[in-house]
């Protein structure tokens, strides 16, 4: 009965807010970054992923960042990005995309009203001029890269330990969420701020909020519905006619 309720309540919203984590991607086969095999195994991530780490030495992080990107890069959408894109198209502009993840994936499986809190990995911006631009294919890259506009040594495009995430993306993320009927959020743990307050914030307004996420996590005992299982295979159970 509460499965069919949450897809009663997503087939008759007018206002859809998801939130999605690194579980989403992990079934691309993009590791996560704790645990056994995660991206932080072996480092530490003031070593890779902070202003100070950058200017104590770019090479070594630039290395590390490019060959995450050639990792990305030979991902493919699996069928979670894909029947997220769907029901995008079925939405239209009461639809938002909240992620957590650098990897594009969302955009590459036809995904467009998506907010990137953390960046793209991607993409670089020129630490001169603070223009942004798509990294070459990965055959061809050679960090660090240039800034096409001022000829400047660009980063890549993410956000650090120790930055601020960009307001105005912040900003319509959270009113998204508080506007919501229906709430998702997928693949977190829920614990990294503020994208764990998101669904927080969309309980609090009145949504419907519905947690896919193999464990438990800290935002569970506020859920309506709450599925322990992988986010392809929740959102195959939520949206039956899905890709």
């Amino acid at each position: 009965m509460e499965i069919q309720e949450a897809r009663r309540r997503l087939e008759d919203a007018r206002r859809v807010a998801v939130l999605t984590g690194a579980g989403v991607s992990a079934e691309s086969g993009i590791p996560t970054f704790r645990g056994a095999g995660g991206l932080w195994e072996g480092f530490r991530p003031e070593e890779l992923a902070t202003p100070a780490a950058y200017a104590r030495d770019p090479e070594k992080v630039w290395r590390w960042y490019a060959m995450r990107y050639t990792q990305v890069m030979a991902a493919e959408p699996n069928p979670a990005h894909l029947r997220l894109a769907e029901l995008e198209q079925r939405k239209g502009d009461g639809f938002l995309l909240v992620t957590q993840n650098v990897d594009g994936l969302h955009l590459r499986a036809g995904s467009r009203r998506v907010v990137e809190l953390h960046g793209s990995i991607t993409r670089a911006r020129c630490e001169r001029c603070g223009h942004r631009q798509p990294l070459p294919p990965p055959d061809a890259f050679t960090p660090p890269p240039v800034c096409e506009r001022c000829g400047g040594r660009m980063r890549p495009d993410v956000v650090w330990f120790g930055e601020f995430l960009d307001a105005e993306l912040l900003a319509r993320a959270e009113r998204a969420f508080m506007t919501a009927e229906v709430a998702l959020v997928i693949g977190t743990s829920a614990v990294v701020e503020p994208a764990a307050s998101l669904g927080r914030a969309a309980k609090a307004s009145g949504a419907y909020l519905i947690e896919i996420n193999p464990e438990p996590t800290p935002l569970t005992p506020l859920a309506d519905l709450s599925l322990r299982t992988s986010a392809s295979e929740g959102l195959k159970t939520l949206l039956p006619t899905g890709s």
